[in-house]
């Protein structure tokens, strides 16, 4: 990592705020409607994936809602990708394929568009935050039952003490910042 990454990371793990007891007690929730006030953190999120991403073949930016939405388009258009929602269940108009995961307490869906990608592209999976990886491993599924090849998912935030990390089985996982 270069200076000029450092410093871009710490300005981007300063940029996060973390709120105590949220949404329950016990729970230090990483914040990052503060970085996306903050023009410099919010841009050096978006550089350091694009410059990771860009010439890497990819196709496909996949975005898990809601906060994938919020990097997943300038990263896409950036490298010259589509995007595509990755959605909760009843979300997205027309045919859908779906695939369901576990939560702490029972289960959810998560749902995509029929032909909104194609056998044999490559993509991108990214959302703002890794935890348990329940999301992210039912996207990595989604995807690769209709023949995407999934390069690599993609956090601004990890929570490294849940092992979210070993939901993703062999598929590369790159975050900026880990929680402490």
């Amino acid at each position: 990592m270069t200076s000029e990454e450092d410093v871009r990371i710490a300005r981007i793990s300063s940029a996060i705020r973390v709120i105590p007891d949220f949404p329950k007690p016990g729970i230090l929730f990483q914040d990052i409607t503060t970085l996306l006030l903050d023009p410099k953190a919010f841009r050096d999120t978006i550089d350091l994936f694009v410059e990771r991403y860009e010439n890497k073949g990819i196709t496909v930016v996949a975005g898990i809602e809601a906060r994938g939405f919020i990097f997943g388009p300038p990263i896409a258009l950036a490298i010259g990708a589509k995007f595509v929602p990755m959605r909760k269940p009843k979300k997205l108009p027309g045919e859908v394929i779906s695939e369901e995961y576990a939560l702490e307490y029972g289960t959810d869906r998560m749902e995509m568009h029929v032909g909104a990608v194609q056998e044999g592209e490559r993509a991108l999976v990214i959302d703002d935050l890794i935890a348990t990886g329940g999301t992210l491993s039912a996207a990595i599924r989604l995807l690769e039952r209709v023949g995407v090849e999934v390069f690599e998912c993609a956090c601004v935030i990890e929570l490294p003490e849940l092992e979210g990390r070993k939901r993703l089985g062999d598929k590369p996982l790159f975050v900026l910042v880990k929680a402490a």
